[in-house]
């Protein structure tokens, strides 16, 4: 075995072992610099965004942006901090087991540890995949990881919430047949994106064998009541990109029409803390041991 797989196989391990405790807190970063931010704070692992990666990238979310240039990211943030990384590979890039399979093949390549996979239909807003269809293609991720050798998290994700898709009050149900199918085929945890509802909650760990992952978003009950409910991970998404695209909006607002400059001094970080975390002899103070 050689020393990065051992290595790669030392995070996987440590990222499995992050669901079974505290409610994880797992940010999504979109290049390097996210990452290392990230890691600077004290977070134990580290995800993707496929919508920053796209955005940053010049594509539109929802697999526009090449699959290599996804992995590319990848990569980038893989290596850029010693953490667990889990990658946001969309709906597999790929109609097929088959194709799903050589994503998980590349990305575990790339360094990761983790990936989310998510059942919304890429050629449609309004549709899921076939939850049996979805299945097969979570056993195919799953098969490759066991090639890999590398006990990948495999985070099987719904969009019935997200996409609102049927009667609001069947939606949990709807939500819970689906996870477990997901779990039959392999599946280490369970992304519902867009449930905020406590009942909804409660029936989502109730009836999944899988811990539970949701979207912090507007109208989730606050972290030490997700906790009560047996949550076991809450992600970011693309709530991080959005804030910083957000305020480098109002910084140029403010450079075009304003008298004077407030915004970069108010937030940004100073030159020499940046440059710090990216340059490699600084490294070890801004990134943790490998687990």
């Amino acid at each position: 075995m050689s020393r990065r797989t051992a290595t790669q196989i030392r995070r996987a391990r440590a990222f499995h072992a992050l669901h079974n405790g505290r409610m994880l807190r797992l940010p999504n970063a979109w290049d390097a610099l996210s990452a290392r931010i990230f890691a600077s704070v004290g977070f134990p692992a580290v995800a993707t965004t496929s919508a920053g990666v796209a955005w940053s990238l010049g594509a539109g979310d929802g697999e526009r942006l090449p699959r290599e240039r996804m992995l590319a990211a990848v990569r980038a943030i893989a290596g850029a901090v010693d953490l667990p990384v889990s990658a946001d590979i969309e709906s597999g890039y790929g109609a097929t087991p088959e194709a799903v399979a050589d994503t998980v093949d590349a990305v575990v390549a790339a360094g990761a540890v983790g990936i989310n996979i998510e059942d919304g239909d890429p050629r449609s807003d309004a549709d899921l995949l076939d939850a049996t269809d979805q299945a097969e293609r979570i056993a195919a991720a799953r098969e490759a990881a066991e090639r890999a050798a590398v006990p990948v998290f495999i985070n099987a994700r719904t969009d019935v919430f997200w996409r609102a898709i049927g009667d609001p009050s069947r939606r949990a149900e709807k939500a819970v047949t689906r996870g477990r199918l997901f779990a039959d085929a392999g599946a280490d945890g369970f992304f519902v994106p867009g449930a905020t509802a406590a009942d909804d909650i409660r029936a989502l760990v109730a009836g999944v064998p899988l811990p539970l992952n949701l979207l912090a978003q507007p109208g989730l009950p606050g972290f030490s009541e997700l906790a009560r409910l047996r949550v076991a991970r809450i992600t970011l998404g693309s709530g991080p990109v959005r804030a910083a695209a957000g305020l480098t909006a109002a910084i140029g607002r403010e450079f075009l029409d304003g008298e004077e400059m407030s915004l970069p001094g108010t937030w940004a970080m100073p030159y020499g803390d940046v440059q710090s975390l990216m340059t490699a002899d600084a490294r070890p103070p801004f990134t943790r041991q490998d687990p």
